[in-house]
């Protein structure tokens, strides 16, 4: 269990699946949690109700019905955390959305709008409004939620995909600022069966969203002194995501020449970690959390 005791952390989208989680976790584990989730049009107060599961558990939440895409949304987060618990010491960035399936070729330009005002524009506002008040943390924390589309691309996903690595770019970024003023900053990619993909019946049973939420809370956790690093979830297992560069070589000499008689050694990577892509990654990473689940 991560100690987050007496801490005050901020979940973003944490009105069901992954945030729901992590909110809750990361409540039982001692914090108090500002639970974000927007009200739309016909369904219920979802950070509502996670307020009130904490509370009866015990725990210490509020509820914050604000859309992270209002430019004014940021701060206003911010300053009820401060209001009703006299402090900012985590944010986790959760709120996203996937966006339409559909080819490039076939979609609007303006999706792309739609899905970076979520997914990239809105936790970079947060993220400035939010680090003054981090860096006078003992432990100021930020967990920015991506995915593997981040990493590997995904097709008919391209706003998704492209958001999630601009994610990933801003928070490797913030990392290396953050020393210097104490704050950790990592990245997440879960995977986990949720609304937002499709409710998966096979998925739902092996891929709870409860089963990441140990590892976001000591993210978030003055335990976790590491810094910049890619985490990678789901099913119970856990493991750490790199980018990559091989030995390589001088081009001296014509390029078409050096890479006809050493291309493939160019690329070699040792051991062999090149780019999957998403299904095949999602695919190799199920087959690790089997195979050391049945070694276990």
């Amino acid at each position: 269990m991560a100690n987050n005791m007496d801490r005050v952390v901020i979940v973003t989208g944490a009105g069901k699946g992954l945030g729901c989680a992590f909110a809750l976790r990361i409540a039982e584990d001692g914090a108090a949690v500002v639970v974000n989730n927007r009200i739309r049009d016909g369904q219920p107060d979802s950070a509502s109700a996670v307020v009130e599961e904490a509370k009866a558990a015990g725990a210490r939440a509020t509820a914050n019905r604000l859309d992270v895409r209002d430019p004014q949304a940021s701060k206003a987060l911010v300053d009820q955390a401060l209001a009703e618990f006299g402090r900012l010491d985590a944010v986790v960035f959760n709120a996203g959305v996937n966006g339409d399936a559909v080819r490039f070729a076939d979609m609007r330009p303006d999706a792309f709008d739609e899905v970076m005002a979520t997914n990239f524009f809105a936790p970079m506002r947060l993220a400035h409004a939010a680090w003054p008040h981090l860096a006078k943390s003992d432990a100021g924390r930020m967990l920015f939620v991506s995915s593997t589309a981040g990493l590997y691309g995904v097709r008919g996903r391209s706003p998704y995909a492209s958001s999630k690595g601009a994610l990933c770019a801003f928070a490797a970024t913030l990392a290396h600022e953050g020393r210097r003023d104490g704050i950790g900053v990592n990245i997440l990619m879960p995977y986990a069966a949720t609304q937002m993909t499709g409710g998966d019946d096979a998925l739902d049973g092996m891929l709870p969203a409860d089963s990441v939420a140990p590892l976001a809370s000591w993210l978030v956790s003055p335990e976790c002194e590491t810094a910049g690093d890619t985490w990678i979830a789901g099913a119970g297992y856990a493991c750490k995501a790199q980018v990559l560069e091989t030995e390589g070589d001088f081009l001296e000499e014509d390029i078409g020449a050096v890479l006809a008689r050493r291309g493939v050694s160019l690329g070699d990577f040792a051991p062999p970690l090149g780019s999957l892509g998403a299904e095949k990654a999602f695919e190799a990473f199920m087959a690790r959390a089997a195979g050391r689940r049945n070694a276990g």
